[in-house]
């Protein structure tokens, strides 16, 4: 199982050195947890021009939950803030991602990724991981699958 607890604080800080393809064990895991502030949204929004209304206009929200909500993107991109900075860490290559948005993350939620290794190619010295995010009710917001090239 699991050689590494990429939990634990005393873990090297794989932000500063990260994991090679060997260190990696199917099973291993490890999180990343961020709340999500209205700041954060309009950055992401000003960064990628997507000023939706579903997303930015407080007098527009979302008919079909209310308020406004989160990019499903930015979502996806707390996936890559725990691949380059948790598991495996600095010098590894995001080479694919597959997502399905399962819920809306709304302003305030506190989502946490939860990446799992779940096989190794040997071959191409490539990690395939699970990365799943939960909001802090720990519902499913995000499910999907990473292809990634640790560092050597």
């Amino acid at each position: 199982m699991s050689k590494i607890d990429f939990s634990d604080a005393k873990s090297r800080d794989p932000s500063i050195n990260g994991y090679t393809y060997d260190e990696l064990q199917v099973g291993d895991k490890a999180y990343y947890t961020k709340t999500v502030s209205e700041s954060d949204i309009y950055t992401f929004a000003g960064i990628t021009g997507d000023f939706n209304p579903a997303h930015t206009n407080e007098a527009s929200p979302h008919p079909l939950f209310g308020t406004r909500i989160c990019h499903g993107a930015f979502s996806a991109g707390l996936v890559s803030a725990a691949l380059g900075m948790k598991m495996p860490g600095q010098g590894c290559l995001y080479l694919s991602q597959t997502s399905k948005f399962v819920r809306a993350v709304k302003f305030g939620d506190t989502v946490t990724v939860r990446l799992e290794v779940t096989k190794k190619d040997d071959a191409k010295k490539r990690v395939i991981l699970s990365t799943d995010c939960y909001n802090q009710k720990d519902e499913l917001v995000l499910t999907g699958e990473a292809v990634i090239l640790p560092k050597k």
